[in-house]
């Protein structure tokens, strides 16, 4: 890994040296030397080609693409796609130094590439910028980062790995993933341990529930083993903390060995809710969590597509696993307590027009109702019976009903906890004893889009972040959390996202909802928008979490001439 720090100039900036002549002469032939064989230089626009607060794409020669972004005057150019799945980021949401993603809402710094929101792992390459007098805007970048248009953040080489001061964290999610990486990248030069339940590497985890979507573990895991070698980032694999003892500053291990820490950071995620059915403990009855789960659930439908599919739950999870299945199974049905899908989140007229969507690709619905029994042969399940009297083939059962938390192994830690398990924090993500820090789906943590009530919100971008704001609070880094939750989902083609919280009083929609390409906004009982989401209209709902990032408020009255007006208003 190469330095990647960002440098942005105005038109009247230039270069010192130093030295000898023959010492600035013989830099100078590296640096040819360099640039030949590893670099490109090229004025690539004019000061004329930006506004300000406008970005735009730009080749750099005939090796590749730069994005390229002028604010108060100043130039920065970094890479051109978001590292997580490649959304073009100059469609996205620029605001105060950084760049959202339009697609996931991931945030990079400007000035140096750095990923600062999430989902993803991996930060924007960002390139030398020079401004001649002329007017001139000259870009220099490495090749092979304009080819990547990626990097990993460097790490810390001096690292003591003394075991008095070791940070413990528990949980192998993308949570504890990032929370690892930053300890290292921003120069922590002890212990890091990070316990995983399961047998891989830290994954990209929510592609579980879109079934089939990746098969290879390797291909989905975040980082490779050199990676956590290099990094002296210490793997557990297929290791459960059982028991935390904070007097003693130790962790218990289902191994029966224990760690000790100077710091612990907790974010062992939720399991998935299973429902007390006769007949729910039948073979190819499955929950949708974790890449064995997909796995088994793809093995098990097989090829032939012989297979009845009914999946229980109204939600994303069930949605998302109705969808990515549907092509491979031989019937399809969705049972849920709702009258449309995510009805209870966008309302009837938005669920009715998803309703449709699966309708036509053969996915049937049973509403307002649940499963009251699962039937079996030779403890395999064949059919299930409907609360409303209806029965159905059931070769393959897929349950997505919510979650609970797993937080059981410390009732009798001390550490404050809500009576669903949820772990009480601070905008620092510290619990009630000092150095135990907590986050992801189990923190009941304080929500800056929501005024800093604490919510416990499950999804990886936010669970990322707190593993993030938990590994500077480690550090004594004193970072508050500043939370916009982004929530998405892809069904069938069209993509959904949704930036906010908490539940609304009203809504306003803008655009087709029989065509699936709208915005909705979400208000409280004051008219105050509290979340906006959207089908097939990007970026708006990454501009609405910019906008409410910077701690600026939007109600309805502000809609009623121009609807999108506060998007101009990021930067």
């Amino acid at each position: 890994m190469g330095t990647h720090c960002s440098k942005s100039y105005s038109p009247n900036n230039g270069a010192n040296f130093s030295g000898s002549n023959d010492q600035v002469q013989q830099r100078a032939t590296i640096s040819r030397m360099e640039s030949v064989n590893n670099y490109v230089e090229s004025v690539v626009c004019t000061t004329d080609d930006l506004k300000d607060n406008e970005m735009k794409v730009f080749d750099i020669g005939e090796d590749g693409k730069v994005l390229v972004v002028r604010q108060k005057g100043e130039f920065s150019a970094v890479g051109t796609k978001c590292t997580h799945y490649g959304a073009p980021l100059v469609n996205g949401a620029l605001g105060h130094g950084r760049v959202r993603c339009p697609w996931h809402g991931a945030c990079f710094n400007l000035k140096t590439g750095d990923i600062e929101d999430f989902p993803g792992f991996d930060s924007l390459p960002c390139y030398q910028v020079t401004v001649s007098e002329k007017g001139e805007v000259k870009v220099r970048a490495k090749i092979s980062d304009l080819k990547a248009n990626k990097r990993i953040k460097e790490t810390n080489p001096a690292i003591s790995l003394s075991d008095d001061n070791c940070v413990v964290i528990v949980g192998g999610g993308p949570s504890g993933a990032t929370c690892a990486e930053t300890l290292r990248a921003e120069g922590y030069s002890g212990r890091v341990v990070l316990v995983c339940k399961e047998n891989y590497l830290p994954y990209d985890r929510p592609k579980v529930s879109k079934i089939g979507t990746s098969t290879d573990i390797e291909k989905l895991q975040a980082r490779s083993n050199d990676y956590y070698k290099d990094a002296k980032i210490e793997i557990l694999k297929g290791v459960e903390a059982t028991k935390v003892e904070p007097k003693e500053n130790t962790v218990q291990l289902s191994n029966g060995s224990s760690l000790k820490y100077s710091a612990l950071y907790l974010a062992t995620g939720s399991k998935p809710r299973v429902p007390d059915i006769p007949g729910i403990n039948l073979k190819n009855v499955f929950t949708v969590r974790n890449f064995d789960d997909s796995m088994n659930i793809l093995t098990t439908l097989g090829e032939n597509k012989d297979q009845d599919v009914v999946v229980l739950g109204l939600s994303f999870i069930g949605l998302e696993a109705a969808s990515s299945c549907n092509d491979k199974a031989k019937s399809m049905t969705v049972v849920g307590n709702d009258t449309a899908p995510l009805g209870r989140i966008f309302g009837n007229e938005i669920g009715q027009s998803l309703q449709k969507l699966f309708e036509s690709k053969g996915v049937q619905f049973q509403f307002q109702t649940s499963i009251a029994k699962c039937n079996g042969e030779n403890g395999v399940i064949k059919s299930v019976e409907l609360a409303n009297g209806t029965a159905l083939p059931a070769d393959i059962l897929i349950l997505g009903v919510g979650t609970t938390f797993y937080t059981d192994f410390l009732r009798d830690s001390g550490i404050a906890m809500e009576s669903n398990g949820a772990i009480d924090v601070n905008e620092k993500l510290e619990t009630n004893i000092k150095n135990i820090y907590a986050g992801g789906d189990i923190a009941k943590a304080p929500v800056f889009a929501a005024g800093n009530v604490k919510t416990s919100i499950g999804h990886v971008g936010l669970s990322q972040y707190h593993g993030r704001i938990a590994a500077l609070n480690i550090m004594t880094k004193d970072t508050p959390l500043r939370t916009v939750p982004y929530f998405w989902t892809m069904l069938f083609g069209k993509s959904i996202r949704y930036a906010g919280t908490g539940t609304s009083a009203s809504t306003l929609i803008d655009g087709d909802v029989d065509e699936l390409k709208f915005v909705i906004f979400f208000f409280d009982a004051s008219d105050k928008v509290i979340g906006v989401a959207s089908c097939m209209r990007d970026p708006v709902v990454s501009q609405f979490a910019e906008y409410v990032y910077q701690g600026k408020s939007l109600y309805k009255k502000d809609l009623n001439n121009d609807r999108f007006a506060w998007t101009k208003n990021n930067n």
